[in-house]
């Protein structure tokens, strides 16, 4: 026996899949998350429930609209969104999944292609693509006639379900410093402002197509959306069913090579991102001596007043940008004040005076002005020594929000006038929600020296536990109160109507922005001294969070 033939060749075991890999990495990780605690558990199994649930309905409600004309107007809208929301969906949940993070991959030998196969693999387990999947499937089945749109179908549902998955994987990797970074945090708190917009999007699109005529208004948006992809891969679907190859194949090719040109985007981001330093590390001492260099204010910051009012200002102003939970608080108010005039416009029964839902939630962010400050407000109450020092403290942070609440309450205001009308209301509708603005002001300032409480820096809640109905009753009261002191606005109002002065009409946008001035200079005497003495009192009731 030779030499040669008695050495046993060892071959070396075939390595497993890289896309098994990160499957099995996938169910592993959701299989640990779960064992976490039992109500992760039971969050989880409610909301497979309640996907399938609402899947199964949709699916029905489409399978049910077989047949009818407008359907695949209503199919190209419904992929539409579906695609919009796989879209953001990364950028307000981005903790979501940890694997849509691949900085977590760096340090490994993988090589972009086969990464991207594996990661886009992994991304198909879960309830989003199965959900996709079934919505899909059933906008399918609503306009596909034929065997030849079937075989379309089969192939449109498995384009669009990938390119969603591809698009959300793109902007996440896109993406990923700003998702795990401060602004990216506070961009994930603002999710819920955006899901209370598109629910009232939901509401008023539900009203429009509730009528005997509903689905033909989706029309002149099916004609756009169905050369836009991955809708074109629907319209693709129906298009087959009567006939019209060419366009068929046209809008499969524009959904193939938005796949194409996504996966390719992917690679790129993908390797920059694995490839180049983290910028803000390498930065960081630039930024600091270039800090340390310029000490001069610069903005908005040189047009604020000089001395305590300029710098309460800018503090505030800064709070307002940076804190999440003071920013989701000046947002959400900023969305629903014009979102309020504008649903009642499309609903059809709106009114002017429903501007004044600007003033009253711009109004209402006085309230509970030391609570922002947590336990920090100790630096401010080292500030304060006499009823003067706390009048400047709370005519600054009052004046900071004239500032905006001022020029948003102006347009509003003409907004609603614009949509809704009449024109001839728009003097006293302005004059009265200056009004409203300046007695919130004034309850605002005389709520935050009397019924302080703290608002958690961490979570979700917004009150700190055993503070709650001071919250709303201090909410409430003061609102209740606010409306109270406008009454001589509205009485004033009232009479020139049934006197029948409508050419003094006019007088109440200057009695009402001097009565605003005055309602709420009252308020901050009246609680300037009370903040004074109760400092202690009010570090303790906000420092509780």
């Amino acid at each position: 026996m030779s030499t040669e033939s008695a050495v046993a060749v060892v071959r070396p075991a075939a390595a497993p899949s890289l896309t098994t890999v990160f499957v099995r990495l996938k169910l592993t990780l959701l299989r640990n998350g779960l064992r976490q605690s039992t109500g992760r558990t039971l969050a989880y199994i409610a909301s497979i429930v309640v996907g399938l649930l609402f899947a199964a309905g949709a699916v029905l409600g489409l399978v049910a609209l077989r047949g009818n004309e407008h359907a695949g107007a209503l199919v190209v809208l419904l992929t539409g969104i579906l695609t919009l929301g796989w879209a953001v969906m990364p950028l307000f949940f981005p903790t979501g999944d940890e694997t849509l993070d691949p900085t977590r991959l760096v340090m490994l030998p993988l090589r972009p292609r086969p990464l991207i196969v594996s990661l886009l693999a992994a991304s198909l387990v879960g309830i989003g693509p199965v959900f996709t999947l079934a919505l899909m499937v059933g906008s399918v089945i609503a306009v596909a006639d034929g065997p030849v749109a079937g075989a379309v179908g089969v192939l449109a549902v498995v384009l669009v379900v990938l390119v969603c998955v591809s698009l959300a994987r793109a902007v996440a990797t896109a993406s990923v410093r700003l998702l795990t970074s401060r602004r990216g945090r506070d961009l994930a708190v603002l999710s819920g402002l955006f899901i209370a917009v598109g629910a009232q999007g939901v509401n008023i699109a539900a009203q429009k197509l509730g009528r005997p005529d509903g689905l033909s208004v989706l029309e002149p948006i099916g004609d756009v959306l169905r050369w836009v992809p991955p809708a074109s891969a629907m319209s693709a679907v129906e298009d087959a069913g009567h006939g019209a190859y060419g366009r068929a194949a046209a809008g499969l090719a524009l959904t193939a090579l938005a796949l194409g040109l996504l996966l390719w985007w992917w690679q790129r981001t993908l390797t920059t991102l694995m490839t180049s330093p983290d910028s803000s590390t390498l930065q960081a001492v630039e930024k600091d001596s270039a800090r340390r260099t310029d000490t001069g204010e610069r903005g908005l910051a040189r047009m604020l007043p000089s001395g305590r009012t300029g710098t309460v200002m800018l503090r505030a102003l800064r709070y307002a940008w940076r804190d999440p939970k003071t920013k989701m608080s000046w947002a959400t108010s900023l969305a629903v004040g014009l979102l309020v005039p504008f649903v009642s416009s499309v609903q059809g029964r709106g009114s002017i005076y429903t501007a004044f839902s600007a003033s009253a939630l711009l109004g209402m962010q006085m309230y509970n002005q030391f609570g922002q400050d947590t336990s920090a407000f100790w630096m401010v109450a080292s500030t304060i020594c006499t009823p003067r020092d706390a009048y400047e403290e709370l005519r600054a942070r009052a004046l900071t929000l004239a500032l905006v609440a001022v020029p948003y309450v102006t347009l509003v205001v003409i907004g609603t006038a614009a949509l809704i009308g009449p024109w001839s209301s728009f003097i006293e509708v302005y004059g009265l929600s200056l009004a409203l603005l300046g007695a919130l002001l004034a309850t605002g300032a005389l709520s935050s020296a009397l019924f302080p409480y703290s608002i958690p820096s961490e979570g979700n809640k917004n009150v700190a536990p055993g503070q709650g109905s001071i919250a709303w009753f201090s909410l409430f009261g003061g609102l209740l109160i606010g409306a109270v002191l406008s009454a001589p606005m509205l009485g004033l109002t009232l009479w020139l109507h049934i006197a029948g002065m409508h050419d003094l009409l006019w007088v109440l946008l200057p009695v009402g922005a001097l009565y605003a001035v005055g309602i709420a200079e009252l308020g901050l005497r009246l609680a300037a001294p009370r903040v004074a003495r109760r400092l202690p009192e009010i570090l303790t009731a906000v420092s509780k969070g």
